[in-house]
């Protein structure tokens, strides 16, 4: 007998502030959809100043409320995986921070707190980000469940 897998619900920010924004917005959803796992809901489109460094660009950014049987690490994997194949081609490091074609965070991952050093859920900066504080109390209120963000720690 075939064993079912787990299906986990995870929620994604992506953002970007280089070439066409909207078109960028929907590929990524496109491909996390193909990669990733089933996007059940996606906030609107936030637009934003850079944040932490300085650029003539804005940013559009959404969070996506995604279910997927991939492992936290396997997420990970996939969605920097996606990055690539967009074309960015360096990450933020040291709290260094560029333009990018696009950049996906994991934000949540069911209730799960994960402290690697590669991988910190909940994300740790999100909670000091507007662009991704409001769509993804938007994604939570429209979900129509008691999802709620979890509190700072």
């Amino acid at each position: 007998m075939k064993q079912i897998e787990d299906i986990h619900t995870v929620l994604l920010g992506l953002g970007t502030n280089l070439g066409d924004l909207t078109h960028n917005m929907l590929t990524a959803i496109d491909m996390i959809g193909q990669q990733v796992g089933t996007v059940v809901r996606q906030s609107s489109f936030h637009e934003s100043e850079p944040w932490g460094f300085h650029s003539d660009n804005k940013f559009l950014n959404a969070v996506v409320m995604v279910e997927t049987t991939l492992q936290p690490q396997e997420l990970l994997t996939a969605t920097q995986s996606i990055e690539r194949t967009m074309g960015r081609t360096r990450k933020s490091t040291n709290g260094q921070y560029h333009d990018r074609i696009i950049d996906i965070d994991i934000l949540l991952y069911d209730d799960l707190h994960i402290n690697e050093p590669n991988l910190i859920i909940p994300h740790p900066l999100m909670y000091k980000r507007p662009f991704v504080m409001e769509p993804l109390a938007e994604i939570l209120q429209d979900s129509g469940s008691d999802n709620t963000i979890p509190q700072h720690r």
